[in-house]
């Protein structure tokens, strides 16, 4: 399946061609202040990545489409993978050479929160793009508490109105079960935090007394399922509600099975999502092939984002096959192309919703990661205490913003992309200013973690300990 398109006739390109033509190239002159000059040849061709089906898996998907991958020399064959924990084991093990990952995977594989292994990224896929949903039931008792405007609910809406209804459950002795999918997903923390929000503990995890569900002194009980299963599960009334990621959301309401009550965007202003992880090991042995994956996936999120998310559509044409998301073309489209559709009918333009280069989307901040670990911490899979510089150390030890620096100079250099389109990797420190957009307006300011978890009503700070 090593196939680019070339309009509409895809041809197989030799890989002996391809480096005919580039030793040609070169030794014209062609390529003068090229990747391949600079960085040198791949070390490994042929690549497995694996990803799970979502529609911010997209920079894969566009990379291979497009011949990205093949400008670099590389031959890439894109796989979905049954569920995250199947993804990261198989990245560990080498069966894949990376992964679509959640943020939070590199990070708690490196730490030895589950399976423990030193993963890395270099490149952000994606901002936003997740959102939570209710079952219509809920969703029917929730309304009673919403403020409306012009007939239509106010956004954002905050958990403040699920707490009466998760009260009347325990006043029942009915627990309220609601799914994320992952301990260490974007998923998990963005509905502990929506709930925490609204007054509504999610839990616990205590993992030094083996206890790792995540439910101690809960009053809402969150479990994992994979992103595809979400709507069924709920649908079968396994569960209450989700977090989940697109096109998954949408999917409850074209189903008439749910209402997505609101996206991440509103709970954490341009929040970071997806990565795209390797282990150390691979990135170590093969340092060339690395750079020139992430420089055909700078590009990838390049074409999602430009005009104005012009090329949506194409993408969304894309991500419908079988092989990639494989939903319904109206489905993905319906949060894709820059619209969001909360209940039937209502729907609003969330021009951000999924970004993929804006705002130096694909660059990997160490603040980013520091706000997982403070997560991490907040909900108890981190057991103790731990100073500042830790979670600087831990950042540095998986981020690595100075492999996509090098990736993204090379394509300045070809002339692929602007320098504006970057950080300024001269004066760049790894951290976004303090940011504000959060649903419960505490400020973020990734230079100082414990400062920061301090601020919560709910969750461990300072030497607190389950």
């Amino acid at each position: 399946m090593l196939f680019k398109s070339q309009g509409t006739k895809p041809y197989k390109l030799s890989k002996n061609l391809a480096k005919s033509a580039i030793t040609a190239a070169l030794g014209l002159g062609l390529l003068a202040g090229s990747a391949h000059a600079a960085v040198g040849e791949p070390e490994k061709e042929d690549l497995k990545f694996g990803f799970i089906k979502l529609t911010d898996m997209a920079p894969l998907a566009i990379a291979y489409e497009k011949g990205y991958f093949e400008d670099e020399g590389l031959y890439v064959k894109l796989e979905a993978q049954a569920n995250w924990k199947v993804l990261l084991d198989r990245v560990i093990d080498g069966e894949l050479d990376g992964a679509h990952m959640l943020a939070g995977q590199p990070l708690g594989a490196t730490i030895g929160f589950g399976t423990q292994d030193h993963i890395i990224t270099a490149f952000s896929m994606d901002l936003n793009g997740n959102g939570i949903t209710v079952s219509n039931k809920i969703w029917k008792e929730m309304k009673k508490h919403v403020p409306h405007e012009n007939g239509k609910p106010v956004h954002p809406i905050k958990a403040d109105y699920l707490k009466p209804v998760v009260e009347q459950f325990k006043a029942d002795g009915k627990p309220f079960k609601m799914g994320m999918v992952f301990p260490v997903s974007t998923h998990n923390y963005e509905l502990r935090y929506w709930l925490a929000a609204g007054g509504i503990n999610p839990g616990f995890y205590a993992p030094h007394k083996g206890d790792i569900k995540g439910q101690i002194k809960a009053d809402v009980l969150l479990s994992v399922t994979p992103p595809p299963q979400m709507p069924s599960t709920m649908e079968a009334g396994t569960i209450y509600g989700y977090c989940v990621g697109e096109p998954w959301n949408q999917q409850a309401v074209f189903k008439g099975i749910g209402v997505p009550v609101i996206t991440d965007y509103e709970i954490w202003k341009n929040n970071p999502e997806k990565v795209f992880g390797v282990s150390k090991k691979w990135a170590d042995k093969y340092p060339n092939t690395h750079i020139r994956v992430v420089k055909a996936m700078i590009r990838a999120a390049k074409w999602l984002d430009e005009k104005n998310n012009a090329n949506r559509p194409e993408a969304v044409k894309i991500l419908s096959k079988s092989q990639y998301v494989g939903a319904d073309y109206d489905v993905i489209a319906n949060s894709m192309t820059g619209t969001f559709e909360y209940e039937k009918g209502d729907k609003r333009e969330v021009p951000d919703f999924n970004v993929f280069f804006r705002y130096f989307a694909t660059y990997p901040y160490y603040s980013d990661a520091i706000w997982y670990l403070t997560q991490m911490r907040r909900w108890g899979q981190i057991s103790d205490e731990k100073p500042d510089s830790w979670y600087m150390d831990i950042a540095k030890k998986v981020y690595r913003p100075d492999i996509y620096a090098m990736a993204a100079k090379e394509l300045i250099a070809e002339g692929k992309l602007k320098a504006s389109e970057f950080p300024d990797f001269a004066k760049e420190d790894g951290f976004r200013d303090p940011q504000t957009h959060f649903i419960d307006n505490i400020t973020y300011d990734g230079k100082k973690p414990n400062d920061y978890l301090k601020k919560f009503n709910i969750g461990l700070k300072g030497k607190e300990k389950i």
